[in-house]
């Protein structure tokens, strides 16, 4: 099992930058892919971006491409969320997802590919 915190989400202004944080634990970190997932109000769960094993590899939404970026430490178990320029349209719960990766350093973009989950964090960029 591998138990998944968020934090960091707040109400920020346009144009402002934040970080998210998801703090693993339960199971080796090193051997979790990480991703990102944001559900806004009345949508569809969406995914944001996602890091391989290692750190090594990254793939991101065309949404959040060259405003988001995502980093882990894999020392203290954690990855983060760092997002750049935020938008109204950005508002969402965000949530943090792992999937056992088994020695591959891959990337993986769908949710079905996730079987852990953290609870979210509520981010809200004011316009």
């Amino acid at each position: 099992q591998v138990q998944l915190v968020e934090s960091g989400g707040r109400l920020v202004q346009a144009g402002d930058s934040l970080r998210l944080s998801c703090a693993a634990s339960g199971r080796t970190f090193s051997g979790l892919a990480m991703g990102w997932f944001r559900q806004g109000p009345g949508k569809e769960r969406e995914f944001v971006g996602t890091i391989s094993r290692s750190g090594g590899n990254t793939y991101y939404a065309d949404s959040v491409k060259g405003r988001f970026s995502i980093s882990r430490d894999n020392a203290k178990s954690t990855v983060y969320l760092h997002m750049n320029t935020l938008q109204p349209e950005d508002t969402a719960v965000y949530l943090c997802a792992a999937k056992w990766s088994s020695g591959r350093d891959y990337v993986y973009t769908s949710f079905t590919d996730y079987t852990y989950w953290g609870q979210g964090t509520q981010v809200t960029a004011a316009s």
